[in-house]
């Protein structure tokens, strides 16, 4: 069995669909990477931070950063920024410094990252229904359905 292959068997059908969805969310036209990177963290945010908090929020985004450092050490951004409308600044610069397919892929990276990381924390199936809420998109709960929003 390929690598690919076996990665995906070990991954529950929540964990590959919300995966196929960030690619898919990312699949954007290379002038508009960094906007739209930072659209989606955006969206997140708005989501969590009433459910977790600034400070957890920005952990979670600091983890998955710090996770991802290796793969992408121009992605070290340091603390996000205090003010919500500055808080993904630094990280839109750092995307639209980098070639667009290279800056797609390592938000790819990190959204999985952080998802993985949050769907540890609040399972599967409650991260799946935040993104949903966050990105106006629905991932099945293993039934074979996508419920819509």
């Amino acid at each position: 069995m390929a690598v690919e292959q076996l990665l995906i068997f070990l991954m529950s059908t929540g964990d590959l669909q919300r995966r196929q969805l960030i690619i898919a969310l990312m699949a954007r036209p290379p002038e508009s990477v960094a906007g739209d990177a930072v659209s989606l963290w955006e969206q997140l945010a708005a989501q969590l931070i009433s459910s977790v908090g600034e400070d957890g929020f920005d952990a979670l985004v600091t983890r998955a950063l710090s996770l991802n450092r290796l793969a992408a050490p121009w992605l070290d951004v340091g603390p996000l920024g205090a003010q919500a409308h500055r808080r993904f600044a630094e990280l839109k610069k750092r995307f639209g410094e980098q070639a667009p397919a290279l800056a797609s892929e390592a938000n790819v990276q990190l959204l999985i990252t952080f998802t993985d990381l949050l769907a540890s924390l609040i399972g599967e199936q409650l991260t799946n229904r935040i993104l949903g809420l966050a990105w106006g998109t629905a991932i099945s709960q293993g039934n074979g359905k996508e419920s819509q929003n």
